[in-house]
């Protein structure tokens, strides 16, 4: 199993927080210190306009309850972010399946789930992990969800590799009208990577963002 990709970018957001509390803490202060000066001395024949003086001070307060709000949603996205890696680790060892086109051919198997959203044909084009085409055959489709099993044969009879395929499906209604069909692969997790802001899952070499993920089976 692997893991990759934490970092330490919630104790960054902390210190750049607890500075800038520092920061307005201390211009408050010399705000004050100014204001108490000025009241002292100011002429008793020309006093001075306090109403501006209470404005400050509500932006100075203002602007200090935000800081604090900050620093409150800046924790609970750091716990969230802390769960979320927990669950995503959960997921090891687990069959999940997950929307997707591009899943392994392994011992000359590979398969592919498809909802077709009426019954109809389809062509089916299987590329390599380089974008090359490596077979196209058509088959009947039928409304809901079905397999698409392939041996690794190849259009010109030989049987490819072991690797990631990617499958494309052109699916038709019996009127020759375009129907949606919708892929989904599925494997065993033995992997994450949390270098993207969402987690993935790998699955060999695939990566399934865990936001994409639609069941779950764990093993015994």
């Amino acid at each position: 199993m692997a893991v990759s990709g934490v970092s330490g970018s919630s104790s960054t957001s902390s210190s750049t927080s607890s500075s800038s509390t520092s920061t307005i803490a201390g211009n408050f202060d010399q705000f004050l210190l100014l204001l108490t000066t000025q009241l002292k001395n100011q002429s008793p024949l020309d006093p001075m306009d306090t109403n501006q003086f209470t404005e400050q001070l509500v932006q100075f307060a203002g602007v200090e309850q935000q800081l604090k709000t900050n620093d409150t949603l800046s924790s609970l996205l750091s716990l969230s972010a802390a769960s979320t890696a927990t669950n995503a680790v959960g997921f090891i060892g687990a069959t999940i399946t997950a929307d997707g086109a591009t899943t392994r051919l392994a011992n000359g198997a590979a398969s592919w789930k498809l909802n077709a959203s009426t019954a109809g044909t389809a062509t089916v084009t299987i590329k390599d992990a380089n974008g090359n085409v490596v077979q196209t055959m058509t088959r009947s489709l039928v409304a809901g969800d079905q397999t698409l099993n392939w041996d690794g044969s190849t259009s010109i009879g030989s049987a490819a590799p072991d690797g990631q395929y990617t499958v494309s499906v052109d699916g038709r209604s019996v009127a020759g009208e375009a129907i949606t069909v919708k892929t989904q692969i599925s494997g065993v997790v033995d992997g994450v990577d949390f270098t993207s802001s969402i987690p993935a899952l790998k699955i060999g070499g695939i990566s399934v963002p865990i936001d994409q993920v639609k069941s779950v089976v764990r093993g015994e």
